[in-house]
C-alpha cells in the first residue's frame, strides 16, 4: 500500500502539490481538504469578472473536484475544514458539512490553508455592505450588489493589488469610485516615484485617490454606507471593498507545536518542511527567504506558491529540489499603463543596509520610427561592489512585463549590470530596439558602477546647496521654458562646448536634460575638462514623477 499524504486547501499551492505528487506516485493515496466548495479557482481574476472583462463565471473555476478525481485519482473533499492538527499522531481533525467532524490520519501532511484577508475591528466593520475578495462566493456577492441592486458608487480601503484592481474594474463598468490607503502612495512594492506614474492613470481615468489617510469606523445608512476618515473627511456610497492586507490562515495551527513567525506565518525549511518530521507547507501561508537580501519575509503570489506546491510533492517523494527563495516578481494592470517590479526596492534595501546604486531609463517600447512606439519608464537598482542587480521596476504602456521579466530571469542566474549588456535579445522594430531597453539599463547602470557619470536622485534636490553647486538644464531654451527645476540655468549641450566660461569651476555642476541620456553626454564633456560633475538620472521626466502628488485636483481631471 503506498504512502497517505493529506493537503490542507486547494487553490494554487495545493492544488499544484496534488497533481505532481499524483504524476510521481500512482499508489500513494491523496487526499485534499478545503473549506470551501471550490478546490481551485483563477484567485486574479476575480476583479475582471467584477469588471465583465471576464465574461464566464465558469472560466474562474480552474479545476474541478470531479475533474481531479477523474484524470489525477485524488480524493477531493470540498466543504471540508481542516480545525486542527496532531503532529504527534499524526493526525488531523476535520469539520465537514458532509460527514460531520472526524479525523484523517497522514503519512506525510502539506500545508496549503493560504492567506484571508484582513478586517480590523473598527466600528462597523460588520456590515452587510463590505465586501472582501478571496472566495468565488466574495465575487458573487459583489457581482449582485453592481448589477441586480444597481450600485453606482464604492469606496475601496487600501491601495495594494486587491484595491487597485477592484478599483479599475467597478470604475470600468460605471461606478464612482475612491480609493483611501493610509500611507502616501499605492502599490507600496514600487518606489513612490514609479507608483506616482500609475496614481496619476487612475486619477485620469475618474478615480478620487485619497492618500495618507485612515479609516476610522463605518456606519450604515439607509441607501448606503458612511466611511469616516481620521483627517475627518466623511465618505458615503453604496458599498465598500475592504483590501487592507491579508494575513495567513494558521489559527487552526496554533496548538499544534508547527512553529510559527510572528506574524503567524507557518516557518519552513529549504526543502519546505516545517520543524515537524514530514509536514510540509506552501503558498501565501508560509514564510519564505528574500532572494536578494536572504531574510525571512512573507510574499503572497500565485507564482511562487505554485513552484512551492510542486517542490513539496518532490520531496515526499523523495526527489531533493530546494526552494531558494521568492524574488516578489509581479504586474499588474491600471487601465492603459502596466507595472510591474521584481527584486527588492529601495525601501527595502535601506531597511537592510544594503549600499546600492539607481538608474532609470525612458526608452520607448520598441523602435521610434515604427508606429505606435510608447516610452517605458524603467528603474534598476544594483549593488555598489560588483554591480549584482538587486531590484527593477517599470511602468509603460507596452513592453514592460517582458522586460522585466528578462531581468527577474537574470537575477535568478545571480546576473549583474554587466550582463544586461550582453544580453542577445529578439529584434525587429515592431518589437524592440536593437539596444533594447534592458541593455540601456545595463549601459547606464555600467557608465555609473565604472565611474563615467556620478549621479544623483531626484530626492537629493532637497538638500541641493546653491553656494557650492550650480543645476544646469542642458535641454533646449523651449524645453526649458515649458517647464525646469527652479534655480536651474539653461545651457543646451550643443551650446556647453562653448559657454563653459558660464560656469564656476569651483562649484560641482549638477545637470539634468529631459530622460538622462544628453546629460550624460554634458556630464562626459565636463568632467574631461576637469570639471566636478553630476547628471540627474532619469532626468526632468522622473523629477515631475518624483514631484508629483496624488489627490491634489479633482479626479478626472488630466495634469
Amino acid at each position: 500500500m503506498g504512502r497517505k499524504v493529506l493537503i490542507v486547501g486547494g487553490v494554487a499551492g495545493g492544488a499544484s502539490a496534488a497533481a505532481r505528487l499524483r504524476r510521481l506516485d500512482e499508489d500513494a493515496t491523496i487526499i485534499l481538504f478545503e473549506r470551501e466548495a471550490h478546490i481551485s479557482i483563477a484567485n486574479c481574476g476575480l476583479p475582471y469578472y467584477i469588471g465583465d472583462t471576464i465574461r464566464e463565471r465558469e472560466r474562474l473555476l480552474v479545476q474541478t473536484p470531479e475533474a481531479m478525481q477523474k484524470r489525477f485519482k485524488i480524493d477531493v473533499r470540498t466543504e471540508s475544514e481542516v480545525v486542527a492538527v496532531d503532529p504527534e499522531r499524526k493526525r488531523v481533525r476535520v469539520r465537514s458539512n458532509e460527514r460531520g467532524e472526524y479525523e484523517e490520519s497522514y503519512d506525510a501532511l502539506i500545508l496549503a490553508p493560504g492567506a484571508k484577508p484582513i478586517r480590523p475591528p473598527l466600528p462597523g466593520i460588520k456590515s452587510s455592505r463590505i465586501f472582501t475578495l478571496r472566495h468565488i462566493e466574495d465575487t458573487d456577492r459583489i457581482k449582485q450588489q453592481v448589477t441586480v441592486r444597481k450600485a453606482s458608487s464604492a469606496i475601496v480601503v487600501g491601495g495594494g493589488f486587491i484595491g487597485v484592481e477592484m478599483a479599475e474594474n467597478l470604475r470600468q463598468i460605471g461606478l464612482e469610485v475612491t480609493l483611501v490607503e493610509g500611507t502616501s502612495q499605492i502599490l507600496a512594492p514600487f518606489d513612490p516615484e514609479m507608483a506616482n506614474q500609475l496614481a496619476k492613470e487612475m486619477e485620469q481615468h475618474g478615480i478620487n485617490l485619497l492618500l495618507s489617510r485612515m479609516v476610522q469606523g463605518f456606519r450604515d445608512l439607509d441607501n448606503g454606507i458612511e466611511v469616516t476618515l481620521s483627517d475627518g473627511t466623511v465618505l458615503t456610497g453604496d458599498l465598500v471593498i475592504l483590501a487592507i492586507g491579508v494575513a495567513p490562515d494558521t489559527d487552526f495551527l496554533k496548538n499544534s507545536g508547527i512553529e510559527l513567525g510572528p506574524r503567524g506565518h507557518i516557518r519552513v525549511n529549504e526543502r519546505l518542511e516545517t520543524n515537524w518530521p514530514d509536514i510540509y507547507a506552501v503558498g501565501d501561508a508560509i514564510e519564505v527567504v528574500d532572494f536578494v537580501n536572504g531574510r525571512p519575509t512573507a510574499i503572497p503570489l500565485a507564482g511562487p506558491a505554485n513552484k512551492q506546491g510542486r517542490i513539496a510533492a518532490d520531496h515526499i517523494v523523495g526527489r531533493n529540489q530546494p526552494y531558494k527563495g521568492t524574488q516578489g516578481t509581479f504586474v499588474i494592470k491600471v487601465f492603459g499603463l502596466t507595472g510591474a517590479s521584481t527584486g527588492n526596492n529601495e525601501k527595502q534595501l535601506k531597511q537592510q543596509g544594503i549600499p546600492y546604486h539607481v538608474t532609470y531609463v525612458h526608452p520607448n517600447n520598441h523602435a521610434s520610427y515604427y508606429p505606435g512606439a510608447s516610452p517605458i519608464s524603467l528603474k534598476l537598482l544594483f549593488h555598489r561592489e560588483d554591480g549584482r542587480i538587486l531590484g527593477a521596476q517599470a511602468v509603460g504602456a507596452e513592453g514592460v512585463d517582458k522586460r522585466i521579466d528578462v531581468i527577474a530571469t537574470l537575477m535568478r542566474l545571480k546576473g549583474t549590470v554587466y550582463d544586461l549588456t550582453e544580453l542577445e535579445l529578439a529584434y525587429a522594430p515592431p518589437y524592440s530596439s536593437a539596444k533594447d531597453p534592458v541593455n540601456m539599463a545595463g549601459y547606464t547602470a555600467v557608465n555609473i558602477l565604472e565611474g563615467l557619470t556620478d549621479v544623483f536622485v531626484p530626492e537629493e534636490l532637497q538638500t541641493r546647496d546653491p553656494k557650492t553647486t550650480l543645476l544646469v538644464d542642458v535641454r533646449s531654451p523651449a524645453e526649458h521654458a515649458a517647464g525646469h527645476i527652479s534655480g536651474s540655468i539653461n545651457i543646451p549641450v550643443d551650446e556647453l562646448r562653448d559657454r563653459l566660461a558660464e560656469l564656476d569651476p569651483s562649484r560641482e555642476i549638477w545637470v539634468y536634460c529631459q530622460v538622462g541620456l544628453r546629460g550624460y553626454t554634458a556630464s562626459r564633456i565636463l568632467m574631461q575638462r576637469g570639471y566636478r560633475v553630476r547628471n540627474l538620472t532619469g532626468g526632468y521626466k522622473t523629477y515631475l514623477a518624483a514631484q508629483y502628488s496624488p489627490g491634489k485636483i479633482p479626479a478626472g481631471q488630466p495634469k
